[in-house]
């Protein structure tokens, strides 16, 4: 009888212990990720159509990250970014637009009417967050990373922040520089060129 005690009690703790490693497994997984995942990727945001994005999906890649706005003398520059967006996508560029308001009020819409006219008027397919600040004093998340790594906040509409695969280098670029510019392709091939070392 006591045997017999000893051997539950021996199963009873097999299960109990295999039970917590098992729950503890995810956590583990989560915690190296978000160890693995650049700080200033290290975001979850909500995209134009108020879907979650997890900006750690991006960790590998070089990110240019622009603030836009529909109604700027600058916004056909969406076109261009579209253009390299899809040229440059397989090699592992990600362009990743937030609409603001800040300047010249020329956002003035919300998120679905942003989302309309980016997708009737140049066909935007890469990734557009929500409408949200982005100078100094009121910068989202994300913004006000880029503005503190670089010293550099953005002072009209389009201006753009490269980001290195790692995401330790960040380069700053202004409004009025457009994406075909070739100093500004020139400085995306370099990043690309290099290898993440996460």
């Amino acid at each position: 009888m006591k045997n017999q005690t000893t051997t539950y009690l021996n199963i009873f703790a097999i299960a109990f212990f295999t039970l917590c490693a098992l729950v503890s497994l995810p956590a583990m997984a989560d915690e190296h990720a978000s160890a693995a995942c650049p700080k200033l990727l290290d975001h979850r945001l909500t995209s134009l159509q108020e879907e979650p994005v997890d900006l750690c999906q991006y960790n590998g890649r070089v990110v240019l990250f622009v603030n836009t706005a529909s109604f700027c003398g600058n916004t056909p520059q969406y076109a261009k970014l579209e253009k390299l967006y899809d040229e440059l996508k397989l090699q592992g560029l990600t362009v990743v637009g937030f609409p603001a308001n800040d300047f010249g009020e020329q956002e003035p819409g919300s998120n679905k009417e942003i989302a309309k006219f980016c997708k009737l008027t140049y066909n935007v397919k890469f990734p557009m967050m929500e409408k949200s600040g982005v100078k100094r004093e009121n910068a989202n998340p994300v913004f006000a990373q880029l503005i503190a790594a670089t010293g550099v906040a953005p002072e009209w509409n389009f201006h753009k922040y490269l980001v290195s695969r790692d995401g330790n280098t960040v380069q700053s670029f202004p409004a009025q520089l457009q994406p075909d510019d070739p100093k500004f392709l020139q400085a995306i091939d370099t990043l690309l060129a290099q290898t993440a070392k996460n």
